[in-house]
């Protein structure tokens, strides 16, 4: 299943590399807008959150929600790609 990790970290200066890392640790991932990521992964939602739950601070906020095949905007064919092979397996 693909999720979708969306945040709104709201420390200015934190070393937020440990919430990458991770992210990056939960499956498969593509990363092009700038505070959402994909992950194609075998986890639930709350898996995913118990991972990332350890690298933020109580005023940051993140939603971590699933991707279904009805998806549209403007992203590089690339990412469509990604998407689309990926929902297609599921």
């Amino acid at each position: 299943m693909i999720y979708a990790i969306n945040y709104d970290l709201k420390k200015p200066g934190q070393d937020y590399t440990p919430l990458h890392e991770a992210i990056k640790s939960c499956g498969v991932w593509w990363h092009y807008l700038g505070s959402t990521w994909l992950v194609d992964t075998n986890l639930k939602t709350d898996g995913i959150w118990n991972k990332l739950a350890p690298h933020v601070d109580k005023n940051d906020h993140i939603l971590i929600i699933g991707v279904t095949n009805d998806s549209s905007g403007r992203l590089p064919q690339k990412a469509w790609d990604w998407i689309n092979q990926r929902s297609a397996a599921a």
